[in-house]
């Protein structure tokens, strides 16, 4: 007696429905752990878009904020500090005047979002001078004369701070790398230089380059 021949236990349909889901299920697994990760980093899930508990430590000081996650650190210093030394400029990350030190190195503050720099210490150019005493590279700037319009003035003090804390006697040219990304409109960045170097107890020479028409004395 012939048997019918049986058919496969798995047609080629049944297959690449089989392999479609399995792969789902395994992208799935790796996104959900994924997310677990990130949650383990950051502390929390995603938050907002309404305004959210926000701890920041400036200065020495925690300050408790409630701020939309997109707020910068910079707005959320200038408006909700408020602490205004902090100057807002091009606002995109190419001028500098909003630096500050996060755990003692420079940042653009208006890259830099509020909720993101909870957890660091902060510090801004108003929390240098202790009990009306300034520091040596803010007497400096004064000494040297590196201050003009003042806008840019915050951000390269902090800069030239962070470069002595780490180099306590830079070379001219090492304090140029360090102010590359601070711009001054106004021009001064050779007192800025004499300033540091001052600051890191450096001779300072003068530049100065008088220059002489004719037969004048």
């Amino acid at each position: 007696m012939s048997s019918k021949p049986s058919s496969p236990a798995v047609d080629r349909r049944t297959f690449l429905k089989s392999l479609g889901t399995s792969a789902v299920a395994v992208a799935s697994v790796q996104v959900g752990a994924m997310a677990d990760e990130i949650t383990k980093a950051t502390g929390s899930g995603p938050q907002g878009p309404g305004a959210v508990p926000v701890t920041l430590t400036i200065n020495g000081e925690k300050k408790d904020f409630h701020l939309e996650p997109r707020v910068t650190l910079l707005d959320a210093l200038r408006n909700y500090g408020p602490l205004t030394g902090t100057k807002v400029v091009c606002d995109r990350a190419t001028c500098g005047a909003c630096t500050v030190l996060i755990d003692g190195k420079p940042a653009y503050s208006c890259m830099k979002l509020a909720i993101d720099a909870q957890g660091h210490d902060i510090t801004t150019i108003e929390g240098l001078a202790k009990d009306d005493q300034l520091t040596p590279i803010q007497q400096a700037f004064i000494d040297c004369d590196a201050l003009m319009c003042g806008f840019c003035t915050p951000g390269l003090v902090l800069v030239t701070t962070a470069l002595l804390a780490e180099n306590p006697t830079p070379t001219g040219d090492e304090i140029k790398r360090a102010c590359s990304g601070n711009l001054c409109r106004c021009g001064t960045y050779p007192h800025v230089i004499k300033a540091a170097l001052k600051a890191s107890g450096q001779s300072v020479t003068d530049t100065t380059t008088v220059v002489k028409y004719g037969n004048a004395a």
